[in-house]
């Protein structure tokens, strides 16, 4: 979009808010902070920390569905430990406390870390309901039809439960972006942070983060219009594979 069209575009919206000038540049000069410094930042947090999450999740899920020794412990205990602490907490002790035992780590990578571990317990559970959701049959079947446990686990069992989590698992990332104004704790330049600065640079506060709620909305927005195409996609994928290996 040309800047042109943009600034007429800006002009006829603070018009019709029927706000003054200055208000209108400096929230001209916010958004555009927010979406050419703080949203790359808060896309990227949120789709590297869910991604590890997930994996992290399908893991812990698959452990406990198979039962494993000494390893199902570990993963209760560490669900038990993640889930009963606040996440503000984890990231201030990742970032600030570790330190103090000679383990130093950036601020963002430190973010990663804390949204990572975080969410994988939380979709650990997830996924765990969601795999013991699929009927035990479909185990069987794949079975029957020369397919190895493993394989059978991936191409008809895990589908079908990815298609019961995926709502649960969209509302977590969704949750995640937002969660992301978190790490101005740790002064991760996103979309909050820069909200405050400009906040506090011109005691504009409640115009701001009336601004910075709505880049939140449009963002989480976009993200239920694609939930309903996965859970679409998913619905037809997995209609094919149980018909192909009925």
């Amino acid at each position: 979009m040309e800047m042109g069209l943009w600034d007429r575009i800006w002009a006829f919206s603070m018009g019709w808010l029927n706000l003054g000038d200055k208000l209108s540049g400096i929230l001209k000069g916010a958004l555009e902070r927010m979406v050419t410094e703080g949203l790359p930042n808060t896309l990227l947090l949120t789709i590297i920390s869910f991604s590890i999450a997930l994996v992290i999740a399908t893991l812990i899920a698959f452990v406990q569905y198979a039962n494993i020794p000494v390893l199902k412990q570990i993963s209760r205990f560490y669900i038990w430990i993640i889930r009963g602490t606040p996440l503000l907490v984890q990231l201030v002790v990742i970032f600030y406390a570790l330190p103090a035992v000679g383990i130093i780590i950036d601020a963002f990578p430190s973010a990663i870390i804390a949204f990572s571990l975080n969410e994988g317990a939380y979709g650990a559970e997830t996924m765990r309901a969601a795999i013991e959701s699929v009927p035990a049959g479909q185990m069987e079947a794949g079975l029957c039809v020369g397919m190895s446990r493993g394989r059978t686990m991936l191409r008809i069992v895990l589908p079908q439960a990815l298609r019961t989590a995926t709502p649960n698992l969209f509302n977590s990332l969704i949750a995640m972006v937002k969660d992301t104004s978190l790490v101005a704790t740790i002064s991760v330049m996103e979309i909050f942070m820069i909200a405050k600065q400009i906040g506090g640079r011109y005691y504009e506060y409640l115009a701001v983060y009336v601004l910075v709620a709505l880049v939140y909305l449009v963002v989480c927005t976009v993200l239920t219009l694609l939930q309903r195409l996965v859970e679409r996609l998913l619905n037809k994928r997995v209609g094919r594979e149980v018909k192909a290996h009925a």
